[in-house]
């Protein structure tokens, strides 16, 4: 027939659509499928105004676009729109498993993942990954079906998961941050040798971590510790300069994220499921401001971490300059605590996940 692609091997279809959370494990999971099997096909699913539009195609992947099935979270007009919403969703996402000839469906939650788990029940081989601490809807609708679940963390609330860890890219898990120290701070332009935090609110910033941290500017150049300040590319950060201490060095958005992390001795920051992953993976202390939106999951996530010793929780509410001042200065100061924080954090991480939702995933098609 023609229009229908040829492999010789596997079709592997992920869906992780609308938010990094979701489309940075599906991609990690590609790479990992392809260097166990490189005569297999990954095809990603999404939607014409998620992420995913940006970050898929720059890593080399097809992109199919459905339409998006959001949940609204209140009862509203919308709600009564939904079944015809999921019904021509799950349409044409069956029209897309089709026309690939996919042999396993897996999903990372989200509304891609909703119409993809329904369009391929009973026709198509599906995989559950739960990166967070508390499983939302679509996966638990998926899971009911799943040949195989897999979740991040113990208790998720899906029964019978295994608990891998969140798939992470190589460029992290395989990161050297002391043989790429020098480079990364002479690429951000930080102090080579002073103790140096890095502070981040996800991909659009976060105005309450900006506020706190450059509010306590002057404490940290008394101190002696450098800042890389990652602040969103809609907001600003405005900091004077202290001579002779050194840099406090605000940024837009890190393209680089692996040279952020060698750069830095610690780490303020929200956290969701991928960044406590990432900086578990690499050992860096943290303190966790969760987002104070949402279900909690956020605090819920940084939990094996602080419980393990290797991180520190504050509530956004409470997080001021005067708090960054009388306790994240003096703990970049501190190389004993951190070396401490950092042996603690990486007893915590996964870094072979990838690979092991991999292997899940070829058995399910071996079947």
């Amino acid at each position: 027939m023609t229009g229908i692609p040829q492999q010789a091997g596997p079709c592997v279809v992920v869906a992780g659509g609308g938010t990094a959370g979701h489309i940075e494990p599906a991609l990690a999971l590609a790479d990992a499928v392809m260097r166990l099997r490189p005569d297999a096909r990954v095809v990603a699913l999404g939607t014409e105004r998620g992420l995913e539009n940006k970050i898929v195609p720059a890593r080399g992947y097809p992109l199919e676009l459905i339409p998006p099935v959001p949940m609204p979270r209140k009862p509203s007009p919308d709600l009564l729109k939904l079944p015809l919403r999921v019904r021509e969703s799950v349409k044409r996402t069956r029209e897309v498993l089709d026309r690939v000839r996919a042999d396993v469906v897996v999903g990372f939650g989200g509304y891609v993942s909703l119409p993809a788990y329904l369009a391929a029940r009973g026709r198509v081989p599906i995989v559950v990954h739960e990166a967070n601490a508390k499983t939302g809807l679509a996966n638990k609708v998926g899971a009911k079906f799943a040949e195989r679940v897999a979740a991040a963390v113990p208790d998720s609330g899906l029964a019978g998961a295994e608990v891998i860890g969140i798939p992470l890219r190589q460029s992290i898990t395989a990161l050297d941050r002391a043989a790429l120290r020098a480079q990364a701070r002479a690429h951000f332009g930080l102090h080579p040798d002073a103790p140096t935090l890095l502070v981040f609110g996800g991909s659009q910033g976060a105005r309450s971590i900006n506020n706190a941290v450059s509010g306590a500017a002057s404490a940290f150049a008394q101190a002696g510790v450098g800042v890389l300040h990652a602040h969103g590319p809609k907001n600003t950060v405005a900091v004077q300069a202290v001579p002779g201490a050194p840099a406090y060095v605000p940024v837009p958005y890190l393209e680089r994220m692996d040279l952020a992390y060698a750069a830095a001795d610690a780490v303020l920051c929200r956290s969701g499921a991928m960044t406590v992953a990432e900086v578990s993976a690499v050992g860096l202390p943290a303190v966790f401001v969760p987002l104070p939106i949402g279900n909690g999951e956020q605090a819920l996530n940084a939990g094996p971490v602080v419980n393990a010793g290797g991180g520190i929780l504050v509530p956004d509410e409470q997080l001021t300059p005067q708090w960054v001042a009388q306790n994240v200065v003096p703990l970049v100061a501190d190389r004993a605590r951190l070396a401490a924080m950092t042996a603690a954090t990486l007893g915590t991480g996964h870094r072979e996940a990838d690979e092991v939702l991999a292997r899940i995933v070829l058995e399910v098609i071996g079947k």
